[in-house]
């Protein structure tokens, strides 16, 4: 194996052992060596930005319907964690901005944008990364790759990233058509090969595949040399690079 360590990035936060997307979660993965966490936002109806991976409160809490329908303050009524475990009641669903708090700028922060709620949420975005000099060591990625585009039009130093799960046929041509710098590639990690990554890399492209977690498939993503992998056990990837001694 190279001498190779890719960046460890919680996959909203360490998923695997604690409820999705909370200030709990994220804190484990930095307890485990996280080196990187990914997350996920959505718009309140008061336009505050909150973390979290659905449209809707119903999977992830106790309250439901649609994140935007309802006020910040209604949001954190809401018990966030007592569906994965006890020892976790009352975490709520935070704001970016409490991750922020949380986590420190040593830390990339991969922020991926689920809905752009009619382009509203790339301003609120890019104005809190502003406020919060927050803007070097965020990577704002999605799956609209629309969405990504008008966040680097309205701010250039801004970094994004594609995410894609289909086999594409070169994403690295389909990342340099784009009329603006991409900075990485997120790609379903079963759909990632060694040829890929060699020439995103030579292209000075990042790339973070998600959401890999089995010791087989984290090993192949560090023998085939990805920039960073997205994962719901940061701390099961950390022990792998420790014990083969990857510095």
């Amino acid at each position: 194996m190279p001498n190779h360590k890719p960046l460890i990035i919680a996959h909203r936060g360490s998923k695997g052992m604690a409820p999705e997307n909370t200030l709990a979660a994220f804190q484990l993965g930095l307890n485990q060596g996280c080196e990187g966490i990914e997350l996920d936002i959505h718009l309140t109806a008061d336009g505050e930005i909150v973390v979290c991976h659905d449209l809707t409160l119903d999977r992830t809490t106790n309250g439901k319907g649609f994140i935007v329908e309802k006020s910040l303050s209604e949001i954190k009524t809401f018990d966030a964690g007592s569906w994965f475990g006890d020892s976790f009641k009352g975490e709520t669903i935070p704001t970016l901005n409490e991750v922020f708090d949380l986590v420190p700028d040593t830390i990339m922060v991969n922020v991926e944008i689920k809905y752009a709620y009619g382009g509203q949420i790339e301003h609120k975005l890019l104005d809190l990364l502003h406020k919060r000099n927050r803007m070097d060591n965020v990577v704002i990625s999605s799956f609209d790759h629309k969405c990504v585009r008008r966040v680097k039009l309205m701010e250039p130093a801004a970094k994004i990233g594609l995410l894609y799960q289909a086999n594409l046929l070169d994403p690295i041509a389909y990342a340099r058509s784009f009329d603006v710098d991409v900075y990485s590639l997120h790609p379903y990690f079963q759909h990632l090969d060694a040829e890929d990554v060699l020439k995103a890399v030579e292209n000075g492209l990042y790339v973070y595949p998600y959401t890999a977690n089995a010791e087989s498939d984290l090993l192949h993503l560090t023998q085939i040399g990805v920039s960073g992998i997205i994962t719901d056990f940061p701390g099961r990837l950390g022990a792998l690079y420790k014990d083969r001694d990857l510095q």
